[in-house]
């Protein structure tokens, strides 16, 4: 399956954004058993482009492995280079978008307000990062859909375990998880059974 086709199936892409990925290996491992199969790494840390090259190497066709935070072409570039799957920003930008469809990497903006989304999505955007979302509702997701309902969204910022099943039912496409999943106090304490337990969790949990 290519990595839209693991989003679409699975719809949950685990975001890490953490300050150390020495981790990487140990984290990954921990969602993957639990269920997950979409997995972003943020380039808010210098080494997340090194560290996708290293999960592209472990992990097999079944998982997708991509970028998150990404804001220049050079960047872009830089993902692909090391195996990304797929791009995601917290904005849409020109450049962004034409080096993903240079590199034929799916890209998934953010976007916030229906002319916003809808852009993104005309631009050629592969999903549209609904974001921030906890300050919109899951009411929104069935609202900006009603008369647009050709797009894809996934809500993304304040989605947790007891609210993913009404985003989902509300028409989202997917979702992006972040410290509601990936537990900080977890990763500390180099918890790996406790990261894999709450993963299965949110896997047990969609509809």
């Amino acid at each position: 399956m290519t990595a839209l086709e693991i989003i679409a199936k699975t719809k949950l892409v685990a975001i890490v954004r953490l300050d150390d990925l020495s981790i990487a290996r140990e984290l990954a491992t921990a969602l993957i058993d639990g269920g997950i199969r979409a997995i972003e790494f943020t380039l808010t840390n210098m080494d997340a482009v090194s560290t996708i090259a290293e999960m592209r190497k472990l992990v097999d066709d079944s998982v997708a492995i991509g970028a998150g935070s990404v804001i220049t072409a050079e960047q872009v570039w830089a993902v692909a280079d090391a195996g990304a799957q797929f791009v995601v920003s917290p904005v849409w930008k020109r450049e962004v978008n034409s080096a993903c469809h240079e590199v034929d990497l799916p890209f998934m903006p953010g976007a916030f307000t229906p002319t916003e989304i809808l852009q993104a999505w005309e631009w050629g955007a592969s999903a549209v990062k609904v974001f921030p979302a906890n300050h919109l509702g899951r009411r929104y997701i069935k609202d900006v859909l009603a008369p647009l309902p050709h797009l894809r969204l996934m809500p993304t910022g304040g989605v947790n375990i007891d609210n993913m099943r009404e985003f989902l039912e509300n028409g989202a496409f997917a979702l992006g998880v972040g410290s509601s999943l990936i537990n900080n106090e977890a990763v500390a304490d180099r918890d790996w059974g406790r990261l894999r337990s709450n993963a299965q969790c949110y896997v047990d949990r969609l509809p």
